[in-house]
């Protein structure tokens, strides 16, 4: 089993990993197949069905717009954000559906009745997982083509049925690592045996899929996506879409930072800047890194910018580093739990963001592994328990301000973990375990199905 850093890190689209981008994948995937299987020519009509977390807060989250992208062919990686709602306007206000359009010499339109044919489902769920999504092909007579389920299992990650298998959501990679690890204590050994960092370690590992200049660039493309997201953020002014009349508040919060003088001694108001900056373009349907998710997207880039602006000496070497720190950090959230809010409550998206970017700061500060590994400990272990209960099943309250708080706890987790050796009593590996267990005890209502805490305890305006 292999995890690579450009799983956890990929670039889509807003606002949320599981319910837009990962149904806008699985959708593609679907007509991929009707291609593939030379089935396109016969389809006459397609309909998707969305079960559990998907079905219940599915229209907060774009999950009808991401279908219908999928179904064209688009993908999270390259859609046009700026023209993506004028295509799905297209589609509903003709009634037609270009089947794989962005693929030249493969679109095939047909008729498509969105009411009918895009049906969520908001109190049932797929027995594997709570983001479970089915789609259905039909020649003109109405017989079967193809029918497909598919499973949002977080970060964007998708898995059909057929690799569905015991309890590890993600479809088995068999390639060779050099130094394959799944838990923190694999992590530490083969760090103490080799002498290497975390960081440099996890290099050696990715260098089993690409060049090390391949992976350098790679990752210092997702840094200027992240950096551009910030900057977009803190730019942008006016309501987040959705029905509740969020206001966007970083661009306000920029200027008055900015006109406060000395940013050093401001450093954990711009932090979280950064973090509500990215968020408010998650929420805006705008581009961002999922990392691990883009629900808690603002975490690792706003800690990455803190980096960047507060810490002498910074430099690209060191956010490459940072990254790959982080991406080995997530691999045992990926591995060992959970990355899903819909499975495990906002302390698997939210939580892990701040685990991983403890851990990567402590890395890029000089840390120790025994150091980097405690950092990423006291991220995950003061978020434990946290539910993901959205209001109106939008990613904006409590989401937002959520990734500011977990960007300055990340912060604060690094700089402990630098006063200590490295030594302490509750390991990595041992908190991990517990927000597992936490998750699987957590009630359904608190796990992304908007029923539940702040969703039912605010009145929606």
């Amino acid at each position: 089993m292999a995890i690579s850093v450009f799983d956890l890190f990929s670039i889509g689209i807003g606002p949320s990993s599981s319910h837009t981008v990962g149904p806008m994948r699985a959708a593609r995937m679907f007509v991929g197949r009707l291609k593939k299987d030379g089935l396109l020519a016969q389809t006459t009509s397609v309909r998707a069905e969305l079960f559990g977390s998907l079905g219940a807060t599915g229209h907060g989250h774009g999950t009808p717009k991401a279908v219908l992208l999928g179904l064209e062919g688009h993908s999270p990686r390259t859609v046009n954000v700026e023209t993506a709602d004028d295509e799905v306007e297209r589609i509903r206000a003709t009634g037609k559906l270009r089947l794989l359009a962005t693929e030249i010499g493969s679109a095939h339109e047909i008729d498509f009745d969105e009411p009918n044919e895009l049906i969520l489902h908001r109190r049932r769920s797929l027995p594997y997982h709570a983001n479970g999504m089915t789609l259905f092909a039909y020649d003109a007579q109405g017989a079967p083509l193809l029918e497909k389920t598919y499973y949002s299992v977080g970060g964007g990650f998708v898995v059909d049925e057929d690799a569905v298998a015991g309890e590890n959501p993600i479809v088995p990679d068999d390639t060779v690592l050099k130094y394959p690890f799944r838990t923190g204590d694999e992590l530490l050994r083969l760090a103490n045996e080799t002498g290497l960092s975390i960081s440099s370690l996890m290099l050696e590992n990715e260098k089993a899929w690409r060049t090390e200049e391949e992976i350098r660039e790679g990752l210092l493309e997702i840094w200027r996506v992240m950096q551009s997201c910030v900057s977009r953020g803190m730019s942008r002014e006016g309501i987040l879409p959705g029905g509740l009349k969020v206001r966007r508040r970083a661009a306000n919060s920029a200027r008055q930072l900015r006109a406060d003088g000395d940013p050093k001694a401001h450093a954990m108001e711009w932090v979280t800047l950064y973090a509500m900056a990215v968020n408010e373009e998650n929420a805006a349907g705008g581009r961002v890194v999922t990392a691990p998710t883009n629900g808690a997207a603002g975490i690792i880039p706003a800690v990455l910018h803190f980096y960047m602006n507060f810490v002498p000496n910074a430099d690209e070497d060191g956010v490459v580093r940072f990254l790959l720190a982080a991406g080995a950090i997530g691999m045992l959230f990926k591995e060992n739990a959970s990355i899903s809010g819909a499975e495990v409550g906002c302390q698997g998206e939210v939580g892990s963001a701040c685990s991983m970017a403890a851990g990567a700061l402590a890395e890029v500060l000089g840390g120790s592994p025994e150091q980097v590994e405690n950092a990423a400990e006291i991220g995950m272990e003061h978020n434990l328990g946290l539910t993901c209960d959205p209001v109106g099943g939008l990613v904006q309250i409590p989401c937002i301000e959520r990734n500011g708080m977990a960007s300055v706890k990340a912060v604060t987790a690094a700089k402990m973990a630098m006063r200590g050796d490295g030594s302490h009593k509750v390991s990595l590996d041992k908190v991990i375990k517990t927000m597992k267990e936490t998750g699987a005890d957590m009630k359904v209502k608190y796990k992304e199905t908007a029923r539940g805490g702040l969703a039912v305890n605010v009145i929606e305006c």
